[in-house]
């Protein structure tokens, strides 16, 4: 009995899998990455800030659009991901150059970047996925893992762009022959059988990204919630307007009593009950609560300015803060607010929200809002601040 031969790239003949069709995917591919990447950066530098780096207070809504974007090219990599990997896998069966040669380690180079960087890829979406429905079903911490395959994906992304550069650099631009119909084999299927044309592919990949794209984006965008099917969370829904990721059962804090007090801890110590801090002057600030998970909601906050409690307890020009949650553990029962951000008169610490009093849920009874922040940073339940200078 005669065994089947192992397949070869020619026994994959469709005019598909062309450099051509590999290089305008590859061009998609690497816009959306890079939109990803950069605003990942920018929010895990909002989260874990360098000394050297400043992130500034203002534009308020920056966060929300940067955070949003990550989510909606992240989700949109996924199909032109599996559609680039589809064009060139026929790759895969290709003969090693025989014996050894300087064509044969640029082969094996550029096959273990390409192994890296799609190992690496897939996992860094599939946990980002995860993150975005609040899932996490791994013992390691997500934040510095994905953080960490960020510049995996990049340096691996590097070496296969530096490998592959002359043929990227070849079929760049649409050559006459690009536009030439290819006549297939002889021995394979009519094009009525097959299916797709090049221009075909262009358009079925384009068309799932964009369909991925309007059905996520309506969690940051309102006008577009109704259609947000994939999208974990929906624009308005939740107590007062607002959605919420941690409840205040899950923080551990269950009830607020009546002999709650705010303490504001610097050059002088002050003390206020929640009917004290309702007596001093009161602000506004129409700010939104934008979300790692990418969905944000704009919201109406009545409260104190930040600046106002540092003026009142003698805080020096400059000064740091630290925001003090009654949360029971967790990563982010406390958060730092550069001065940037504590001078900032829309920064609040909020006893109202939309128009009536915070829910528990949304941190009653005062919470921290801040323009450009992660909604992570914005802490609720808080209980004490300490002037850090």
């Amino acid at each position: 009995m005669k065994l089947p031969q192992a397949p070869t790239e020619e026994s994959f003949p469709s005019p598909l899998h062309h450099p051509r069709v590999a290089t305008v995917l590859g061009r998609w591919l690497a816009v959306a990455i890079t939109i990803c990447f950069l605003t990942g950066l920018f929010s895990h530098f909002q989260q874990a800030t360098p000394g050297w780096l400043v992130i500034p207070s203002r534009p308020a809504s920056l966060y929300r659009v940067t955070q949003g974007l990550h989510v909606l090219s992240g989700l949109v990599s996924v199909p032109l991901l599996l559609a680039k990997l589809w064009t060139v896998y026929p790759k895969l069966f290709a003969k090693l150059p025989w014996p050894p040669s300087r064509q044969a380690l640029t082969t094996i180079l550029e096959r273990a970047s390409i192994l890296v960087l799609v190992s690496a890829l897939a996992l860094e979406l599939f946990i980002g996925f995860l993150n975005t429905l609040q899932w996490y079903p791994w013992p390691f911490p997500f934040k510095e893992t994905h953080y960490a395959l960020a510049w995996i994906i990049i340096g691996a992304l590097l070496v296969h762009l530096a490998v592959k550069l002359p043929l990227i650099t070849a079929h760049w631009r649409r050559t006459p022959a690009d536009r030439t119909p290819v006549p297939p084999p002889a021995d394979s299927l009519p094009p009525a059988i097959t299916g797709l044309t090049r221009r075909g592919l262009f358009r079925t990949v384009a068309g799932a990204s964009a369909l991925v794209g309007i059905t996520s984006i309506g969690q940051s965008v309102p006008a577009l919630g109704p259609v947000a099917v994939l999208a974990p969370r929906k624009p308005n829904v939740g107590p007062q307007g607002l959605p919420v990721n941690r409840t205040a059962r899950d923080a551990g804090v269950v009830a607020v009593g009546d002999d709650w007090r705010l303490t504001v801890s610097g050059p002088v110590q002050l003390s206020y009950s929640l009917d004290e801090l309702r007596a001093l002057p009161q602000s506004r600030s129409q700010l939104p609560i934008a979300c790692v998970e990418g969905w944000s909601q704009g919201a109406h906050w009545e409260g104190i300015r930040v600046r106002d409690l540092l003026r009142l307890c003698g805080a020096p020009e400059g000064s740091r803060l630290r925001v003090v949650s009654m949360e029971k553990g967790g990563f982010y029962a406390t958060s730092e607010l550069p001065p940037q951000y504590a001078e900032d008169p829309l920064t609040l610490l909020a006893l109202r929200l939309n128009g009536t009093t915070l829910d528990l849920d949304h941190g009653y009874p005062t919470r921290l809002i801040a323009p450009n922040r992660p909604g992570v940073l914005q802490t609720k339940w808080v209980h004490r601040l300490e002037v850090l200078t």
